[in-house]
């Protein structure tokens, strides 16, 4: 394995996780699969639908989005909001972020009180 595809790799570990929080948070807004996955990346949230599909569907599964069909338009789509359960984690979620940030501009510039 060469340089770019390690670092590629730990990319990739890194964002998987922030992928889930970001999707809690923008979802407080209901919203549909492409265009979650349309705004995400606007932001700088790269994600892929191969990605984003079953995401959505796991999260739905365990009880942190819910679902609902609008079928109003020609092409019935599904729009997603995030549950009670879903914003306690995203909660809980943003509060560990931001005390990783934080722990680790100390790190970085070497203020590690």
């Amino acid at each position: 394995m060469n340089t770019d595809e390690t670092t590629a790799g730990h990319l990739q570990e890194l964002r998987r996780g922030t992928v889930v929080l970001a999707c809690l948070v923008r979802l407080r807004t209901p919203d549909y699969g492409y265009a979650l996955l349309e705004s995400l990346n606007e932001l700088g949230i790269t994600v892929d639908a191969n990605t984003l599909y079953p995401l959505l569907r796991r999260l739905e599964k365990q009880g942190l989005l819910t679902s609902e069909w609008n079928t109003d338009d020609a092409r019935p789509r599904k729009f997603y909001r995030t549950s009670a359960t879903g914003e306690q984690l995203a909660g809980a979620l943003t509060t560990d972020w931001r005390r990783l940030d934080d722990a680790l501009t100390r790190l970085t510039t070497g203020d590690e009180r």
